[in-house]
């Protein structure tokens, strides 16, 4: 359990929240959930001591013991991933490397002896024996060759490494595991087996996440940071969404009766406040105006962008042709002998265990590369506009601001006209005259749907159109394209964006194409049973 006592934090003299009082209890998976800049990973640090809070205090038992997914992936690097491992329970590991010391003197004394036996007890105790079986189980459930435990970390690739340190956090049976985005580069095998992980957990998970299926599986609470507190609700995110729009629903509509309530008591005090007969109605009416308080909205943290893409023509019966494409990669083979169809209205997610296949697709239908072998055609009413997984060459090189930025794709030039698509990504005021070279990956994404919003286009091509987004803006573009009319073509690793949009999937194999007319989770029910 973790108990946390009138805690606050503040930065440069801002507060980020305070008087937060919180209990995290053993059974539990908390989603801690919060704009971009609220606190959320600073919240975490705090709980794992990485931190120290400006007031207040966390507290958790004495014997328990708090694991963290670490967000460092080259401080392993000498190490083999078996002792990386490994090291998620400190002292496990710390007893291992005593005793191997011991053993190896060469003048091994009574005194040695004495204390190899106290740490084999205590080594025992701490399930050391089963470690290396504890340690390929998790290795494999993540997907990883349990060969891999004999190699150094710095031979291994980035998403290896991510799914050793998470192997790490998940280690030895912790009584409370901390994780900040745990969900960042795994394929969905992985991501199932991980859910499941948490699930059959009996201790205390604290984590921050962007995937919302993730954490409406895994979570049986959330706790929102906003208007600079700490709040936990009971249920995962979707029961925390939909209540929380609902009661700004409520809010709003109460305001509005008190509003039209207050315009109908002005309304009678200018008619006759000046009529004698009537001066002491409206002195009391007055007086009851002057009672209601119309409460203001909370100045929520949360932004929510808009996104909505309008077709300029609809296109016709011949939408795309993909005809025997095959490509290789660094000689390695991605994409073999693909052909199919698009038609009119297809929503298709190109999913599968290789990104670069689905990059490499997207750079075909783009011709940004020409394909080694067969042809796409496109039909003659389509209009297509890109999102690119790699935004870089837009941006890079480049001292305009973004107004001037969005100018250059735009017909209509006007400052009113951009402002207009801009202040639907959260762009308003002095925002608009920032320079695009300092924006952070999240602003550079809202850029990019603010220039395919005023395409027109009737096809949209997106590649991880997620990736660097908040959760506000990934349900904003996630409802911009299910209202979509056209055609769309995406790749994501978010399942309820995939889920909610597609209704067509499509897994670029390296042994072909394999093609579902059926909803993501029926694609994924078919491949676990096949």
């Amino acid at each position: 359990m973790i108990t946390i006592t009138n805690l606050s934090f503040s930065f440069s003299g801002a507060k980020l929240f305070s008087d937060v009082n919180l209990k995290f209890m053993p059974g539990n998976c908390y989603g801690i959930i919060g704009a971009n800049g609220a606190g959320k990973s600073t919240f975490l640090k705090i709980l794992s001591g990485e931190l120290d809070s400006t007031t207040g205090e966390v507290s958790i038992g004495k014997e328990e013991r708090m694991s963290v997914l670490k967000q460092d992936h080259y401080a392993y690097d000498e190490f083999t991933v078996l002792d990386t491992v490994i090291q998620g329970n400190a002292r496990l590991f710390q007893i291992m490397q005593e005793k191997d010391a011991l053993y190896a003197k060469e003048d091994f004394s009574e005194e040695d002896g004495i204390l190899v036996s106290e740490l084999e007890a205590e080594f025992a105790e701490l399930d050391g024996w089963e470690a290396d079986t504890e340690v390929a189980k998790l290795l494999q459930g993540l997907g990883l060759d349990t060969d891999i435990q004999y190699s150094l970390m710095e031979t291994l690739t980035g998403s290896e490494k991510v799914k050793v340190l998470l192997a790490q956090a998940l280690f030895g049976q912790p009584d409370i595991i901390l994780l900040d985005e745990p969900t960042n580069n795994l394929d969905v095998q992985s991501i199932n087996w991980l859910e499941d992980f948490l699930l059959e957990y009996e201790g205390t998970v604290i984590l921050v996440s962007h995937d919302r299926h993730f954490l409406n599986t895994v979570c049986t609470h959330t706790v929102d940071i906003d208007y600079g507190k700490i709040k936990l609700y009971t249920g995962n995110y979707d029961f925390w969404y939909e209540s929380s729009m609902l009661i700004q629903r409520l809010m709003r509509e109460q305001n509005r009766k008190r509003e039209e309530k207050a315009k109908e008591l002005q309304s009678f005090i200018a008619r006759f406040s000046a009529n004698k007969s009537k001066s002491k109605q409206a002195t009391s009416r007055k007086k009851l105006l002057d009672s209601i308080s119309i409460e203001e909205m909370p100045a929520s943290s949360r932004r929510y962008p808009y996104v909505g893409y309008q077709m300029d023509r609809e296109p016709g019966k011949e939408i795309l042709a993909v005809d025997g494409v095959s490509h290789s990669v660094d000689g390695e083979k991605v994409l073999n002998n693909i052909s199919f169809r698009v038609n009119k209205e297809d929503k298709i997610a190109f999913v599968g265990g290789h990104d670069i296949a689905n990059t490499t697709f997207f750079k075909i239908l783009m011709e940004e590369i020409q394909p080694e072998e067969g042809e796409t055609r496109w039909g003659v009413s389509t209009s297509v506009s890109y999102f690119p997984k790699d935004n870089s060459s837009y941006f890079e090189n480049c001292d305009d601001t973004i107004l001037e930025w969005l100018r250059q794709y735009s017909k209509d030039k006007s400052e009113s006209y951009l402002r207009g698509f801009l202040g639907r990504m959260l762009f308003s005021g002095d925002d608009v005259f920032k320079p695009v070279n300092v924006l952070s990956g999240g602003e550079k994404v809202r850029c990019m749907l603010a220039r395919m919003m005023m395409s027109g286009s009737n096809v949209l091509v997106l590649d991880q159109p997620t990736n660097h987004l908040d959760l506000e803006s990934i349900t904003a573009l996630n409802n911009g394209l299910t209202d979509f009319k056209g055609i769309v073509l995406f790749s994501s690793h978010d399942h309820q964006f995939i889920q909610t949009i597609a209704n067509r999937v499509i897994e670029l194999h390296p042994d072909g194409k394999l093609d579902y007319v059926s909803t993501y989770d029926e694609y994924l029910e078919r491949k676990l049973n096949s």
